[in-house]
This record gives structure tokens, sequence and C-alpha cells, in this order.
């Protein structure tokens, strides 16, 4: 994914009623931003961190910025969940994920489980679906990349749901789109929402596959760098 102007700079203050943040430009005026995340954003709201806001140009918009990045221990980090379904739709039909090559059609949004949409539905010529769920990761310790950063029943939905396309004769994805590039592994974040990482072994057991990709974040470039290794060995609780 391109942007075509790149991001404003600034100081992140504060996240409050979990749309609004509010940053610090370069010229000293504060402005409150748009929090595209709905998440805890755990490890990423540092007061003074450096983030990039996006400008909507649009005079009707009640928050004419939108915060898309904050910079964690040196590694930028996408927050703006809008992105990363993009991203990983762009890359799939591209030919750039080898797992998930070979269909002649993708498709977004795409109704399906109990009043669910399948963020991307793959299809192929025979009639063979694919259901690709994509899951924003931003939350790392150390090299080390963790989803969820807070309980999570939606996701846990999301898991049984892929499980049902698997047992109806479909291929079914846990797609773990991590929005930085700092990390090496992926692990489900046991000490957080044990019952997630419970509920992942489960699906992949049942023949969900998993798969952790990790990203370049840069000023005007966000898209996916490379496949990680997906450790889901159960963690002891903390």
């Amino acid at each position: 994914m391109l942007f075509d102007e790149p991001p404003i700079l600034g100081r992140f203050l504060r996240r409050y009623k979990r749309f609004f943040a509010d940053v610090e430009l370069s010229s000293g005026d504060v402005v409150t931003a748009h929090c595209p995340n709905t998440g805890s954003l755990l490890g990423c709201k540092e007061e003074g961190a450096r983030v990039w806001l996006r400008d909507s140009r649009d005079p009707k918009r009640k928050l004419r910025y939108t915060w898309q990045a904050i910079e964690v221990d040196g590694a930028w980090v996408n927050v703006d969940t809008n992105l990363p379904n993009r991203v990983a739709f762009e890359a799939i039909t591209a030919g750039r994920i080898g797992p998930l090559r070979g269909y002649a059609e993708a498709r977004r949004e795409v109704k399906y489980g109990r009043n669910s949409r399948i963020d991307i539905l793959l299809t192929k010529k025979t009639g063979e679906r694919c259901y690709v769920e994509v899951k924003s990761t931003t939350l790392a310790e150390g090299r080390l990349a963790l989803f969820p950063d807070a309980v999570t029943d939606r996701g846990r939905k999301h898991l049984g749901e892929l499980v049902e396309m698997v047992r109806a004769g479909h291929r079914a994805v846990q797609f773990f789109l991590i929005s930085r590039g700092d990390v090496t592994r992926f692990r489900s974040a046991d000490a957080i929402d044990p019952k997630y990482g419970e509920t992942l072994r489960e699906a992949a057991d049942a023949g969900v596959e998993v798969l952790a990709y990790r990203t370049r974040v840069e000023p005007q470039r966000f898209e996916i760098e490379r496949k990680l290794r997906a450790d889901l060995t159960p963690q002891p609780a903390l």
C-alpha cells in the first residue's frame, strides 16, 4: 500500500474515550486526532513518542487528522486497523503470499457464519473456497509479536467460525498481520488471554491454518515484508 503524501509528524500526548488521541505538532499546536483502533494498544501509548498523522483535508470531518503510527523502541508500528485487511488483500491478490496462491477470485467482507463477514474469501475455478480471517497485531515483547493485547471474545468467535468452515470441507486461515517490522516470530499472548490461546490451538488442531507475516511500516508505504514462524506452544500464566 502506497500513500500519496508523507505523514505529519507529532508527539503522542494521550489517548482517551477510545477514539481520541491528542498529539503535539512540531509547531507546538495540539490537535485531537481520530484513533482508528478499538484495542487496548498495549505498549503503543508512551507519552512523548513520535507519531504519524494523516490529514484528511476534509473540512466536514469532525476530526481532520487520523493517527496512523507510533514509534516504539525505534520501530514504527501501524495502529490504524482500517489498513491491515487492505494490505493483506493487496498482497494475496498480487501473489506475494505463497500459501495463498492459486485462487481465481478474491472478495472482501463476504457474509458467512453467524452474522459475521469473512475478511477475505478466496475461490478457485473449481469452486474450492478458502476463508481468511485477518487480525492486526501491534503488541511485541522484544522480537516476539503477540496477539491479542486484551481479552477478545470476538476473536474466539471468529476462530470457531473458521473451524466450522473446515468441518464443512473448506480451507480456513487465521492470518496475523503484524503491523511492525522489528519482530522475528509470533505467539499467542496466553498471559493476557489464555482462553484465546487455547482456542487458537484447538482451531489449529481442527485444521485451521495459522499464518503470521510482519510488515514494513514507512512514511509512504505499508506492506507485507515476510512470513514469520507461528509458535503455538502453550505458555504458563503469569
